[in-house]
């Protein structure tokens, strides 16, 4: 029971240090944003978050 306990906190210990290595090595490194409308390729087919298409659809008076 302990072993498995101890090993699921080593697994967990090692993702972390993966996932912060930008974060630790890199001068101001953040990790990126996941926001629609922060990603330029969704931005260029007029993909929008859906707070805004609603914004948009209440401004044109389409919002059903």
């Amino acid at each position: 029971m302990i072993e498995t306990i101890l090993l699921s906190m080593l697994i967990i210990a090692i993702c972390v240090a993966l996932l912060s290595i930008k974060l630790l090595l890199k001068k101001n490194g953040k990790f990126a944003s996941q926001h629609i409308h922060d990603n330029p390729g969704l931005r260029k087919q007029g993909i929008h978050c859906v707070i805004d298409q609603d914004k948009e659809a209440r401004s044109k008076r389409r919002a059903f």
